[in-house]
């Protein structure tokens, strides 16, 4: 399903090289068949940002969005694992599945960065994309309503996800992660990180905002192997 490369580049940090490319973006997604009708509708506010807007303030806005903190992060597993040292694990056998695939991940991204589980998702047939990219099912949805109270026009692509998955968006499914209280600032984000370095060693306590089983779940499904396709 060629068309989630599309959406992957637009959840990626934004460069002039992606702004150059917008356009051809639209046209693409507005001629996939696979895709619901009214998807560029959907994203024209996010599209049009990209290609018009000042690439630094853009550039700022992104990492002031996604990477200050856990609540709207595009690495799947942080909504699970945190810092854990469980996280370390999933990410091999994440990218084990990669390779499993013929995908070789490259550059600096961790395996669960969601762009990069997109694209592992284009290379699949339409059915199976749908299949897999169901699986971090309850993160995506998570992410889109958390993307709609802060009116990021990044929400209606999470959104777009889940309904190309066929994931439910009900109230239920938003509130299956736990909150996160995102830090005011930067010193207070390293107090953070610091604070779970020390709750998670072996002998910590167990945590009371673990993940509900739902989340358990999907955990199971990503890390499983893709199944083989059935050949004719």
């Amino acid at each position: 399903m060629r068309a989630l490369h599309l959406l992957s580049l637009l959840l990626q940090y934004p460069t002039p090289e992606l702004q150059a490319v917008c356009g051809e973006i639209r046209e693409r997604l507005a001629a996939d068949a696979d895709l619901p009708p009214d998807t560029v509708r959907r994203l024209h506010p996010l599209l049009t940002r990209l290609a018009a807007s000042d690439i630094y303030a853009t550039q700022e806005a992104y990492v002031e969005l996604f990477d200050r903190g856990r609540a709207h992060s595009l690495h799947l597993f942080e909504h699970v694992h945190g810092e854990s040292r469980d996280r370390g694990q999933a990410m091999v056998d994440l990218r084990e599945r990669y390779l499993g695939a013929g995908l070789e991940p490259t550059g600096n991204e961790l395996p669960d960065y969601l762009p990069l589980f997109l694209d592992y998702c284009s290379t699949l047939p339409p059915e199976a994309a749908r299949e897999a990219l169901a699986e971090p099912g309850v993160v995506l949805v998570a992410l889109a309503a958390r993307l709609a109270e802060r009116e990021s026009d990044y929400a209606p692509l999470l959104a777009l996800l889940c309904d190309i998955a066929g994931v439910e968006q009900d109230e239920d499914a938003q509130k299956a992660l736990s909150p996160v209280d995102d830090p005011a600032d930067l010193e207070a984000l390293d107090r953070q990180w610091a604070e779970e370095e020390i709750r998670f060693t072996a002998d910590a306590a167990p945590d009371p905002n673990a993940p509900c089983p739902q989340v358990g779940g999907m955990l199971d499904r990503m890390l499983s192997p893709a199944p083989t396709p059935a050949r004719n």
